[in-house]
């Protein structure tokens, strides 16, 4: 039997780094979005609804008052819910709970205090988040992310020059690893104070986050 004379080559192995970048901007918030809300319970539906709609009336019209455009002002959700107590493990209607909730978009952060004391005042009686948001959010997210790719560049010339590898300086694979929109959230219930409410805005951090490749 014959055989024919053929080289072999062993197949040529990619070497490759692969790195994770990380990159973080901090920003100062320029608007937040309150949400405030107006519950009341009754025995009949009705009253309970027009117990409701008086208060959250008032509310509304303490807000305009403090110069809120109506349009900054939408209602987020309306509920009425049947409450029931359970005695000897029997089902015991209690009475109605409607809720109603606004969400109050503010772009002058220095009035939140005012805001949430005033809407408390006129009978709101929880308000159940505080938002902190960014207008130009991409503008910080494109800054983050460069800043990931430059760390992901270092992390990957460390490593080449520690091992003593010939890193090709341009990389063969960049994956961008999306977030979730960056949110600075608080939560509270609200009680009546004489004391003006305070609360911070404090700084929302953007982060970027790339896997990137590199061969050797």
């Amino acid at each position: 039997m014959y055989y024919a004379n053929v080289s072999q080559q062993l197949p040529h192995t990619s070497r490759v780094i692969e790195v994770t970048g990380n990159g973080k901007v901090m920003a100062t918030p320029n608007y937040v979005q309150i949400q405030i809300e107006v519950q009341t319970r009754g025995k009949n539906v009705q009253e309970a609804q027009q117990e409701n709609a008086i208060i959250m009336n008032r509310v509304i019209q303490s807000l305009l008052a403090l110069h809120i455009p109506r349009e900054n002002i939408q209602t987020a959700f309306y509920t009425i819910s049947p409450v029931y107590d359970y005695e000897d493990g029997k089902q015991i209607f209690k009475d109605y709970e409607v809720t109603n909730a606004i969400t109050v978009k503010v772009t002058d952060t220095s009035q939140i205090g005012e805001i949430i004391d005033t809407a408390v005042k006129n009978g709101a009686n929880r308000i159940s988040s505080i938002q902190f948001n960014i207008d130009n959010v991409d503008a910080y997210y494109q800054q983050a992310l460069s800043l990931a790719l430059q760390n992901a560049q270092m992390k990957a010339k460390t490593i080449a020059e520690t091992m003593h590898l010939p890193l090709q300086p341009q990389p063969i694979e960049i994956v961008e690893e999306l977030e979730k929109a960056p949110v600075l959230y608080r939560s509270m219930t609200m009680v009546d104070s004489k004391i003006s409410t305070p609360i911070e805005q404090g700084q929302i951090a953007i982060n970027a986050t790339v896997r990137v490749k590199f061969q050797y």
